[in-house]
């Protein structure tokens, strides 16, 4: 087709798309019945615009005549999935009959059913038609999908059924209906939670008086929680009380476990600290019940230096003493927390950074810094590397520390002053954010090229280079003797040696030459291009003319940041890089400035060899060069 009919046909198939996402019935039958053959008729209703088939919008939106005509007249294919936004989140692969059942479009969905559509078809997360039903509570949809033949034990890829789903949205009619079909009560996920889990961390106490009588089991997921420590760590009281109150179902440890956790639960989430004493005092009577053993708390626990070495209470004394110190009740729910739920539960970690910023805010940034870098520790130890929580860590690291640098001296609306950063501090996230960078370089390493995603990889690489571009403008602090520069430049070549190469195949200092990877750049001690990081990455050893996917150095990156400090293009220059050097779009670093003029920033006569100006000639005038010149020689000329 030529560039007209092309152009003709995308017109088309965007008016087609509008039409079935407005169910405008009358313009589609306009757009298809007009002088179009059969095969073009197909060829429309199959083609997607934005992830989506006609079809697929229009079952999406509940537009029952049009997807009747679709189907009927135009025979589009009843199963081709698409893309579809349902709250904000795309669902990838997803038929036309998820679409309708997801969004309660009922006729639309027996519209479907009737014309054969697979009851059973799934997204790509092997969400089915009627887990979509379930999560929404389109409970006439999930009777008739299910007397047509869906099965209620298709799980998505996460494992979770569509029992747990209703269970988790607290859907009780098609909770109690998949039940009374005999749905498995005690089946688990890939992490090991049941439906009578999702019940007690969404609070759905009706839901859950059902499962227990359906024969529900107190299991533990992959973090080693029952369902009652759900509910503790989630808050839901009433399903606590509840539970505690069958001793088939828990056991005494596990009662006092859960008032306990309930307790820390009521100090960091709902600030209750009256709610929280009743609550370890109720817990204490339970270790010291009359005509019972007395279950005592370990004492040979080794207190942790950020918990400001913090020691459980024991007795109904020291619990008394608390009410006069809320702060130190702060740091038993912090040590209570950690002691049950252990260092692997993300909640462990979560409330040891939220109490750090609570402190932060009030202006006690070293008692911030030490709880943080206790999270960070146990996230490192504990987690795969690259994790979205260790990256959210250290990310947080890096907006603290810009806070810092930019306002020390400042009063904080609190009053407290913004002391210095400490260098010893800064120095310690940063080889820590190293680390994850190589761990996570090396997991990648092991993976097939074509399953190798480095989103998280040149996230927590962007996140590194903030830190040390915090930590090279302590280079011009007046404090900064021999001994710490040699420091700092030490630390930065380990990065440097690790050769990383992030997303479209960019360095660490292509990233510092870029605007792109500012991050926090609302602090003015962290903004990207940094031409004083990357003077000290390139005095380390980083490639000045290291090229990405595209061809770019880092010097055409720079001419990209518009504008380019000048400051930025002379390092640049100055240690090595070809001024005339072209990317994959025969572009230099002069033709990509906007606004600029190169005599504005470098003296480019300074840095324009006769190596350079050679190979352009060889170019310019088409002479043949490969193969005469020496190889090593060829992709220089080509370069140029």
């Amino acid at each position: 087709m030529d560039n007209i009919v092309i152009d003709h046909y995308v017109y088309v198939r965007g008016m087609v798309y509008n039409a079935a996402r407005d169910g405008d019935l009358s313009r589609l039958k306009a757009y298809l019945q007009s002088n179009k053959d059969k095969d073009e008729v197909s060829m429309l209703v199959a083609a997607k615009t934005g992830g989506a088939t006609p079809l697929v919008i229009a079952c999406r939106n509940g537009h029952f005549a049009v997807a009747e005509y679709l189907i009927e007249r135009c025979k589009a294919d009843i199963e081709q999935p698409g893309s579809v936004t349902f709250d904000g989140e795309t669902i990838e692969g997803a038929p036309p009959l998820w679409c309708a059942a997801a969004a309660g479009h009922f006729e639309v969905v027996r519209l479907l059913v009737e014309h054969g559509a697979n009851v059973n078809s799934t997204t790509r997360t092997n969400s089915t038609p009627l887990r979509a039903a379930c999560f929404d509570g389109h409970f006439e949809i999930v009777k008739y999908l299910i007397t047509h033949g869906a099965d209620i034990e298709v799980a998505n890829r996460h494992g979770h059924t569509c029992l747990m789903i209703a269970c988790y949205k607290g859907h009780i009619r098609i909770a109690k209906f998949l039940l009374a079909l005999k749905a498995d009560v005690n089946r688990k996920s890939v992490k090991g939670n049941t439906a009578l889990h999702d019940c007690a961390e969404s609070g759905s106490l009706e839901i859950l008086k059902l499962l227990i009588e359906h024969g529900a089991t107190m299991d533990v997921d992959s973090y080693g929680m029952t369902p009652l420590l759900a509910a503790s760590v989630t808050g839901h009281n009433h399903i606590v009380e509840y539970l505690i109150k069958f001793p088939n179902l828990v056991t005494r440890e596990e009662r006092i476990d859960a008032l306990e956790l309930l307790g820390a639960t009521y100090v960091d989430k709902k600030r209750d600290m009256i709610g929280a004493l009743d609550l370890w005092k109720r817990a204490m009577d339970e270790r010291f019940e009359e005509n019972q053993i007395a279950l005592r708390k370990p004492t040979d626990i080794e207190t942790v230096p950020a918990y400001d070495h913090t020691k459980e209470f024991t007795n109904k004394e020291e619990l008394e003493e608390l009410m006069a110190d809320p702060d130190e009740m702060r740091m038993q729910a912090l040590v209570i927390r950690e002691r049950i739920l252990g260092p692997a539960h993300p909640d462990t970690s979560y409330y040891i950074r939220y109490r750090g910023a609570v402190y932060a805010d009030a202006g006690k940034f070293n008692r911030c810094i030490e709880l943080w870098n206790y999270a960070l520790d146990m996230q490192q130890s504990m987690l795969e590397p690259l994790n979205p929580m260790t990256q959210s860590s250290l990310f947080s690291f890096t907006e603290l520390f810009s806070f810092m640098m930019g306002e020390e001296g400042r009063p904080t609306t609190r009053g407290r002053v913004v002391p210095p950063i400490e260098f010893l501090e800064l120095i310690r996230v940063f080889h820590k954010s190293v680390r994850e960078v190589e761990l996570g370089n090396q997991m990648l390493d092991k993976v097939s090229h074509l399953e190798r995603d480095v989103t998280c990889l040149t996230r927590v690489l962007v996140i590194t280079l903030h830190l040390a571009c915090l930590l090279t403008r302590l280079l011009d602090h007046p404090s900064c003797d021999e001994k710490i520069s040699q420091v700092i430049h030490r630390q930065v070549y380990t990065l440097v040696k690790l050769r990383v190469r992030s997303r479209l195949g960019r360095t660490a200092l292509h990233l510092a030459c870029c605007r792109e990877a500012a991050l926090v750049g609302r602090y003015p001690a962290c903004q990207f291009p940094a031409p004083h990081l990357a003077k000290v990455l390139l005095k380390v050893g980083a490639d000045v003319n290291a090229k990405d996917e595209e061809g770019n150095t880092p010097l055409h990156l720079a001419a990209l940041a518009r504008p380019c400090p000048a400051s930025l293009a002379e390092t640049l220059l100055s240690n090595g890089a070809h001024i005339d050097e072209t990317n994959n779009d025969g572009d230099t670093f002069e033709s990509l400035l906007k606004g600029q003029q190169v005599h504005e920033l470098v003296n480019s006569a300074k840095y324009t060899r006769l190596s350079c100006m050679a190979a352009r000639v060889i170019r310019r005038h088409q002479i043949p060069y490969k193969g005469v010149v020496p190889l090593a020689l060829e992709a220089f000329v080509s370069s140029h």
